[in-house]
């Protein structure tokens, strides 16, 4: 029995030499690495996010930062979710529920209807949408789920999401996803950073299409309306006490539209502290990266741009130009073309877009 176990002493000393130079080498940390991002191609945007997340975790490091100030923020659409189906899912849900939805088009206001058939318009014919289109879709949004609780609205989104994206075949609204971006999301957390979704979307509308991918409802900033109590009526809420068999309903009062600066605005209150990583895919998040890059810690931003018309519905040419324009503001640029080895996974083929008569 002694010299069994020596016998095993010896193979394992004589194995572990062996077991941690492969541990440490180069060619296994390359497979770690495309583990971790079989999704993408090797690329100066992911690069650069594995340098710096590999810096500010490293408490050997003078950019070192603690875990509770690893905040990074997310626009949604055209950032990790699909937005040109064809166009940006909240439009595309306004248009459905003011034009055909059978339970409500006959009751919507003509402010509603007229907005809804200006998106209609404008993905069918190419009308051009009116200036300041994001503050009058708010507003119709606002009165065209009025009265409906946070459940009905929650279940009305979820339903409309199962619905096959428009101009492309294996993939609903609800999974339209970046993959990528997806493996973003678990690098990030696996290295300790808290990630929140801030979108010019409807908070609720953010709130039902990220559920599935395991973002908490309190890590997402959105769009927002007033609620009230089912029961309240007309008295203010500091005057008025909720019974337990009430339920919180959607009003037809526009709050904020989370653009541009309120972005930033909007951070400042719920977060409370300021990003260290942004990521976005147009001018409406500029603020919210200059507000990440403005920090007593090191820190960057990026931007993703629609540029591959094969895979996706795409302008490249605006989105070559776009580049050019974020590579000088000092942003890391993100090309779907040339970055992403998929977008939506396997079994998603883009094709024309389609319309009912």
């Amino acid at each position: 029995m002694r010299r069994c176990f020596l016998w095993m002493l010896a193979a394992i000393l004589t194995c572990a030499p062996v077991l941690t130079s492969c541990s440490n080498d180069d060619e296994e940390e390359t497979i770690i690495a495309k583990e971790k991002f079989q999704s993408w191609n090797k690329c100066e945007a992911l690069t650069a996010l594995q340098e710096y997340v590999e810096d500010v975790t490293n408490p050997k490091s003078p950019n070192f930062i603690k875990e509770e100030d690893r905040i990074a923020t997310f626009d949604m659409d055209g950032t990790f979710v699909g937005e040109l189906y064809p166009t940006y899912f909240e439009y595309n849900l306004l248009e459905y529920r003011a034009l055909d939805d059978p339970s409500y088009k006959d009751k919507a206001p003509e402010d509603v209807r007229n907005t809804a058939q200006a998106i209609r318009d404008f993905v069918r014919k190419g009308t051009p949408l009116p200036d300041h289109f994001d503050m009058q879709h708010a507003q119709a949004a606002a009165k065209a789920y009025a009265g409906m609780t946070l459940a009905e609205f929650d279940t009305y989104v979820k339903t409309y999401a199962a619905k096959p994206a428009n101009g492309f075949v294996g993939m609903t609204y609800g999974q339209s996803f970046y993959q990528p971006m997806l493996e973003v999301f678990n690098f990030l957390k696996a290295n300790g950073f808290t990630f929140y979704v801030v979108s010019g979307s409807d908070r609720f509308i953010c709130r039902a299409l990220v559920e599935p991918i395991g973002i908490a409802p309190n890590r997402v900033i959105g769009m927002d309306v007033k609620l009230m109590s089912s029961s309240q009526g007309e008295e203010a809420g500091v005057n008025y006490t909720m019974g337990r068999e009430e339920d919180i309903v959607r009003t037809d009062e526009l709050i904020i539209k989370n653009l541009k600066t309120n972005k930033v605005l909007q951070i400042t209150q719920e977060i409370g502290k300021v990003p260290v990583l942004s990521f976005g895919n147009s001018s409406g998040d500029c603020s919210m990266h200059n507000f990440c890059l403005n920090n007593k810690y090191r820190s960057a931003a990026f931007m993703l741009v629609a540029d591959d018309d094969t895979r996706d519905h795409a302008n490249r040419e605006k989105a070559l130009s776009l580049a050019v324009k974020w590579r000088d503001s000092g942003y890391h640029v993100i090309s779907m073309k040339d970055d992403f080895r998929t977008i939506y996974g396997n079994g998603v083929q883009k094709v024309d877009f389609t319309f009912p008569e």
